[in-house]
């Protein structure tokens, strides 16, 4: 229960910080998204990126097995996303995965546009998917701005020295990892088979 009941607290008191990330994770992804419906030939080249790196061709290599798709999809949005772009820079330089994570987010409004009708049919249960993962990449973005907060100034958390401050930063964002996690497994898995289940048999339907 207290690794529950911990992060809870965490953000019961930083609830400001909480609001202000939840409102840049989930402005910025419209912004991309407005970007993408503006400007089609971005979203047509985000697609085709995708399609030329191989991303495509995995996807439907895994179209068959739902739960090995959601183990890649949750060692993705785990390793790539959550360390590589938000933790990792923010140990290093304060604040610099919130971003990173930034750029991230509006990239990926942009490359969700959908570009014919079963597109936009496939984007409601897909929608589900973003609100998840966002979800727990914003308690990601919670973690390394109180770790940047309190390596700064560590007067804020009680600790003598910047060093503590650090430590203390680290031990929050452990703290809040662990319900972060558990969000991106619900979100793997209902991503894999929301696309196997809903959104293939949809788009195969309607094209």
């Amino acid at each position: 229960m207290q690794l529950i009941r911990k992060p809870f607290g965490i953000i019961r008191e930083n609830l400001r910080i909480y609001l202000v990330l939840n409102a840049l994770a989930y402005g910025l992804f419209l912004v991309g998204f407005a970007i993408g419906l503006i400007f089609p030939d971005l979203s047509a080249g985000r697609a085709e990126a995708l399609e030329n790196d191989g991303t495509a061709d995995l996807v439907l290599s895994l179209i068959s097995n739902p739960w090995l798709f959601a183990l890649v999809i949750l060692l993705v949005n785990t390793f790539q996303l959550s360390l590589l772009t938000i933790v990792l820079p923010s140990l290093i330089i304060p604040f610099s995965g919130i971003v990173a994570f930034s750029v991230w987010v509006v990239i990926t409004g942009v490359t969700l546009v959908p570009a014919d009708g079963a597109g936009w049919v496939a984007l409601i249960p897909h929608s589900l998917t973003l609100i998840i993962e966002l979800q727990a990449y914003i308690l990601v973005l919670t973690g390394v701005f109180l770790l940047g907060k309190f390596w700064l100034r560590p007067r804020s958390i009680g600790a003598a020295n910047h060093r503590t401050g650090y430590l203390r930063g680290l031990q929050h964002l452990g703290r809040l990892a662990v319900p972060a996690f558990l969000l991106l497994i619900v979100g793997a898995i209902w991503e894999a088979f929301s696309l196997i289940y809903l959104v293939h048999p949809l788009q195969q339907w309607l094209l």
